[in-house]
């Protein structure tokens, strides 16, 4: 499976989703906000959930920022993803992004690793 949502527009914010085994990595590339985010990583959970898919991660290697906008959309989006039985981790978040997700305590909620690689893992790892 692969997705690209918003990629045909100059740089807000652009998501890519594939699939590793039986975890969807979701790609953000800019800028997680009301004017650059709107709803598209809502949709793309919508869609892949409503396809079966239950394991999230956010890469967010490439995220520069996120507004009080994007917080709402990342806890929305970890609430669907719960309430369809399925789990929601974060990797490679900047310490900038980081620090915006401890000031909201989202880092509270969400389990956060240095890289796709160890996310991928602790999928692999039992509960």
């Amino acid at each position: 499976m692969l997705s690209r949502i918003g990629g045909g527009e100059a740089m807000g914010f652009q998501l890519r989703a594939r699939q590793i085994d039986h975890v969807v990595v979701v790609e953000a590339v800019g800028r997680l906000t009301f004017s650059d985010g709107h709803t598209k990583l809502r949709d793309l959970m919508h869609v892949s959930i409503g396809d079966g898919a239950k394991k999230f991660i956010f890469n967010f290697a490439q995220v520069e920022f996120i507004d009080s906008f994007g917080i709402g959309e990342l806890a929305r989006c970890y609430s669907i993803v719960r309430r369809a039985g399925g789990d929601a981790k974060l990797a490679s978040v900047s310490q900038r992004v980081f620090a915006i997700l401890a000031l909201s305590r989202l880092d509270t909620i969400f389990d956060i690793h240095s890289s796709e690689d160890a996310a991928l893992r602790s999928f692999a790892q039992p509960a």
